[in-house]
Order: C-alpha cells, then structure tokens, then sequence
C-alpha cells in the first residue's frame, strides 16, 4: 500500500490545490489513507496533561469539519488538530486562495476560516465518541475561531468552547490567522488580556470543581520579543495549558523562487521553518521553560522536528509538508525522531525538550 499511497499523492499534486485537498479528504473518509502504528517507548509523551504516543501532530488546516481525525490518527500522528472551526458557517475568502510555491516546498492560503460550523463540527465529534465502544481511540483537538463579521469576537470563542467541551480532548484558541482582518489584533495588550481573561471565567463555569481540559493559545510568527514577553506573562496569568508557535507568516523571504510568491496570504512550508524556531526559541527563553510549548512551521521531516523539540517544543504540528510527501510522513518522522534521540543518548523525547535552548 505504501507505493499506491505514494501514487495517489503524485496524482493528487497535478489537481489544483484547492480540489487536491478535497480529494485528499474524500479518500481518507472511504478508508484509503495509510495504516501505520508508531510503537516506539521514546517518544511517548505528555503535554498539558495528554498523553500522546509519539509528539507529532496534525496542524489546523487540513481538516476543517473534523472529517477524517480518525483517518489521521492511523496514519501514524500522535494527536490531530481539527479546524478552524467558527460559531457560523461561512464561505471564506474568494478563490483561488491556496497556492503551491512548489520551487520552494510552500505553500500560500488566505482561506479566510471557510468552514461548515459548530454545528456541524459537533455533530461529527459526537458521531466519533458515539461510535467508539472504548472512548476516543486518540487525541483530538479543536482549534476555535471567530467569525469575520462578529462585532464581539472574544464571544465566538467563548461559544465555541461551551459547544464542544466535552467532546475535544483540548482546545486552541487561533488569534493568530492572517486571512481574517483585524484578527491578530487580539494579541495585542489589553484585547488579548480581556480575551483570555473571559476565557479563563468561561472554563471555569464549565469546568466547576473538575480538572479543565487544556487550552492552548495559537501565536504569529511575526512578533518582537517585547511582545513574546507579554503573551507569555498574560497566558502563565490566566492558566492557559500553553501556546502553539506558530501560524503561518506575513514575511516573504528574498529567496522565494516560485511565481506565486507575491500572492497574499499567510506563507508556511520550508521558508517559515527558521522563522517560526527563532519565535520558538524565544517564547521557551520568556517562559523559563516552564509553559508548555507546540512547535509549527516548516516540518518536513525527522531533523525539523528534532529541532523544534530541542528548541523547546514538547510536541510538534504539520500541515503543508503532507501537500509534497502524502499522509504517510507522520511515520517516517516518527522512525527518524526515535532513531535521533537514540543516536544522542535520550531515552524519551522529554528529556530533548529545549536543550539547544538553554533548557
């Protein structure tokens, strides 16, 4: 099955991106996606309380509608992030809004969180905990986001969070898109302190005297480190579990060859690897360690995600990688991961977390 994998990636690349994605979906809900287990004892981990068999994630993105989580989870990653996921359903942007900058192993989208809605969203997390005899047979998260026109959008958030507790095992709280305008603004100072601070009342009264599911919050990569600083401060202030690092970038390297490189959006792939481990880096820096961190952009194999995890990631997520290798990368990242921590004497992937910065 690997070389009809690897053929159906191949064949899938020639589609427009958009359809390619679509197709890609369908494939995985009839069954036709990879089946691999990654058994390795090294790279189980925890992060905020989950208990991941191996640290690497699927990235919001590729799985909008919690369609196919289950599909994923197979294919060998450790835990799957579905979403953005607004309060009501909406189109998105015009397109074409996804682009291949294939000379450089990237991509470009401005989606504009074009997804089916909570309601929709719920329905197939219930379906999944409905069907499953044994509980949830992994980890699966929901990346909350606020609808373009919403006049209160800390309030989607909060919607979103009492529509799904329960059913995800955590949540992300995405601040970070570039495609929604005025969106990052809630990273800013005072918005991101009323935003988180609703949101710790909101867990509260959903949570009472129960342990809280983890809440991450999802940053930009395109921050100064006064600005690390203060994210990190308020999200240590109002208990947020830890902070994704990061979303895709408004920067445009000077060494993008591909046509499509002027196209707006936000740019992720190859070129946001260095990008988003020196943001990576410098959140682990801010937070002495001591706020659980999860490493995205520019994941392409076994060295990337070894890098992310000794600059300070406990975990990591990829998206746009699976546009050129197919859904079997999980697996090979994995059997690299293990075989790197190995070779430099780690007996578990904790114990790797932030040691080239400083940890």
């Amino acid at each position: 099955m690997g070389i009809l994998h690897k053929l159906g990636t191949a064949l899938v690349k020639t589609l427009p991106p958009e359809t390619a994605h679509r197709a890609a979906l369908k494939a995985l809900s009839l069954g036709l996606g990879p089946k691999h287990a990654c058994n390795h004892e090294s790279l189980k981990t925890e992060i905020a309380g989950l208990s991941l068999p191996n640290p690497i994630g699927l990235a919001a993105g590729f799985d909008k509608d919690a369609e196919v989580p289950d599909a994923m989870l197979a294919a060998g990653f450790g835990f799957v992030e579905c979403g953005s996921v607004t309060p009501l359903p909406q189109d998105g942007n015009p397109k074409p809004r996804l682009f291949r900058l294939t000379e450089d192993c990237a991509v470009i989208n401005r989606m504009g969180f074009n997804n089916k809605g909570l309601d929709n969203f719920a329905k197939q997390l219930r379906a999944r905990r409905n069907l499953s005899r044994k509980g949830k047979s992994g980890i699966v998260g929901a990346n909350l986001g606020a609808n373009k026109e919403a006049t209160d959008r800390a309030a989607d958030y909060i919607t979103g969070l009492a529509a799904l507790w329960g059913m995800a095992d955590y949540f992300t709280i995405n601040v970070s898109s570039p495609n929604t305008p005025g969106l990052r603004d809630l990273q800013g100072g005072d918005a991101l302190e009323d935003l988180l601070g609703r949101i710790s009342e909101a867990r509260q009264n959903l949570t009472g005297d129960a342990p809280s599911l983890p809440i991450f919050l999802k940053v930009a990569p395109d921050l100064n480190f006064a600005q690390i600083e203060r994210i990190t401060e308020q999200a240590r202030t109002y208990g947020m579990s830890g902070i994704i690092v990061s979303n895709t970038t408004i920067e445009r390297p000077d060494y993008l060859k591909s046509v499509h490189k002027g196209e707006t959006g936000g740019l992720s792939g190859a070129p946001l690897m260095t990008i988003s481990t020196r943001i990576l880096t410098e959140f682990y820096t801010a937070s002495a360690g001591k706020i659980p961190l999860i490493g995205v952009g520019g994941i392409a194999n076994g060295g990337n995600a070894y890098t992310k995890i000794r600059a300070g990631a406990s975990a990591v997520q990829l998206y746009s990688a699976l546009v050129y290798a197919g859904p079997s990368l999980a697996i090979e990242i994995c059997d690299d991961l293990a075989a790197r921590l190995k070779a430099d004497g780690f007996s578990n992937i904790s114990e790797a977390v932030g040691t080239l910065a400083g940890g």
